[in-house]
């Protein structure tokens, strides 16, 4: 977002100017990048400030001769300085400085507030940077995390394939309290709610779907889902679940099984969402750096929807009908939206992200691989049911 430049027209910049900020939002340790003016490093080579009067030397076979010497004049040099930046009051790693752009690490204990730039010359306006707040962690996410209707929010201790954690779900409230919910799922992978409110769960190790009441006991719903990773529900209640070995399952209320449609295997997991009309929008990272986003019609035949991402992980729709995901765009990592028309753009800064939930309570949810953070996108997310 541009910022106005405080400056005279009139008068030539002579400390940093900050333009604009991309993106607005981040994770701590996320990268962002400033724009602007003299926000690279201070070149300090000033010449010595020596006097230049002549130095008078008496020879003595000369008596009567004047000679005149003029000292020699070393320029005095000192190395150019990086500027400095400061968000919520905290210094922060600058990573790339040149005249007119500059990129630097949130330092992990900042939180939302000013970033400024600082060099020899002064300091620059200050612009806001909203920074993602963390609510938990000792987490192990996979995919996106669910939150009830009520704001609670369910997140997976997922564990190495195979292995039994203590804990398989654990519930989070608004204000970053966490209980164990389940505590007998192997590799509790993808979660998703239901139009009636039940929590669902994956077991990437036995390929099963289980429901989880709001006691937390599990009992199987389905079994035979192959590698069985995200999933998610449509108005009507029909189940999709993904096998990242290369099909989508779809599971009516009715408990009947069929394949939906079939995709390029992921080397790690399928993430799901379901949008207005019906149609499945389905990622799963390759070893390609243009992977795509998938969308699934109702008659389970699937088009590539955008391609061009990075890893791209757990997704979600708001109101809209952006696809917001997980994900590495020209580069750089993070939460990135793209619009129904095909535009895609980096919205928060994060390189560790693996999926997202919006909360009926307006702000949005982001699950690293071992936490989960809040922050407020101004962003209301699509609800099916």
């Amino acid at each position: 977002m541009p910022f106005a430049n405080p400056q005279s027209a009139a008068e030539p910049p002579l400390q940093p100017l900050i333009d604009d900020l991309d993106p607005a939002a981040a994770l701590p340790g996320g990268e962002v990048e400033l724009s602007g003016v003299n926000l690279g490093p201070v070149n300090s080579a000033l010449p010595s400030a020596l006097p230049s009067a002549l130095l008078s030397v008496q020879t003595s076979a000369l008596p009567s001769v004047q000679t005149s010497v003029r000292p020699s004049v070393q320029p005095s040099v000192r190395p150019s300085v990086l500027p400095s930046v400061l968000v919520d009051g905290l210094p922060a790693q600058v990573l790339m400085s040149r005249p007119s752009r500059l990129v630097f690490r949130v330092p992990d204990e900042a939180m939302t507030g000013l970033v400024e730039v600082r060099n020899s010359v002064g300091e620059s306006n200050a612009v806001p940077l909203r920074v993602a707040h963390r609510l938990s962690d000792g987490l192990h996410s996979v995919t996106n995390p669910a939150v009830s209707r009520s704001g609670m929010i369910y997140a997976t201790i997922s564990g190495p394939r195979g292995k039994q954690t203590p804990v398989s779900v654990v519930r989070i409230s608004p204000d970053g309290r966490g209980t164990p919910l389940v505590t007998d799922i192997l590799n509790a992978t993808g979660l998703a709610f239901n139009p009636g409110g039940d929590l669902f769960v994956t077991s990437r190790a036995e390929g099963n779907v289980y429901r989880v009441d709001a006691a937390g006991e599990s009992t199987v719903y389905a079994e035979g889902m192959g590698v069985a990773t995200g999933l998610a529900f449509d108005a009507e209640g029909n189940l999709f679940v993904g096998d990242r070995s290369g099909t989508i399952f779809k599971i009516n209320p009715e408990r009947q099984i069929f394949v939906y449609a079939t995709l390029e295997p992921s080397v790690a997991a399928y993430h799901l969402a379901v949008g207005a009309e019906g149609t499945l929008y389905v990622t799963g990272p390759t070893l390609s750096s243009n992977d795509a986003i998938w969308a699934i019609d109702t008659h389970g035949d699937a088009r590539a929807w955008y391609r061009g991402l990075g890893r791209p992980q757990g997704l979600a729709l708001d109101r809209e009908g952006n696809v917001f995901l997980a994900a590495c765009l020209q580069g750089r990592r993070g939460l990135v939206r793209v619009t129904p028309q095909g535009d895609a753009t980096l919205v928060v800064a994060g390189a560790s992200l693996v999926g997202l939930a919006f909360s009926p309570l307006g702000t949005t949810i982001l699950a690293t691989g071992d936490a989960v953070y809040d922050v407020d996108l101004g962003v209301e997310g699509l609800n099916l049911f």
